[in-house]
């Protein structure tokens, strides 16, 4: 499988190098040269300064063609223009993308684009420790409920939403 993270902060650092050990092909994108100091030295993946949202970039690094694409930056708007050129414009089946603020993490999904919010699954995380039940929507990626990106090259019309 390829895959490509936008963003090597703890998380993009800690899943590229979770999905290079087992064998994949991994290329990480990231605005910071030293933000490549969270791989490890044997890390066996591509590491690339660029910007994650910028098309020719993305390009260039290869993301035409990969299985996987995480937009995982500090930045909801980061992440979720990354992640439309991802889905929209390169036609890449699974994307998904890091927000913070549950209130758009739920608007982006309902626009097409997969998500994950940490805020979501920290409250409910707290929640659990104090006893209350889970909630089902607040345990990892909220899969896409609008737009089918994965047809989006045969024809289908999208609307990007710049955040």
């Amino acid at each position: 499988m390829r895959a490509m993270i936008v963003g090597c902060g703890r998380v993009g650092a800690g899943i590229a190098e979770r999905l290079a050990r087992a064998g994949h092909d991994v290329t990480v994108i990231d605005l910071q040269t030293e933000a490549f100091s969270r791989l490890e030295a044997d890390f066996s993946g591509t590491a690339i300064r660029g910007d994650g949202t910028d098309e020719d970039v993305l390009r260039r690094a290869g993301a035409e063609g990969v299985d996987l694409f995480y937009a995982l930056t500090e930045g909801d708007n980061r992440n979720i223009l990354a992640a439309q050129l991802a889905a929209e414009t390169l036609h890449i089946a699974s994307v998904v993308a890091k927000i913070n603020d549950p209130v758009r993490a739920e608007a982006y999904t309902a626009l097409g684009i997969a998500t994950i919010c940490r805020t979501r699954m920290l409250v409910d995380a707290l929640a659990v420790h104090a006893g209350l039940p889970a909630q089902p929507d607040s345990q990892g990626v909220s899969d896409a409920t609008g737009h089918d990106h994965g047809t989006a090259h045969e024809g289908a019309t999208m609307t990007a939403t710049k955040a």
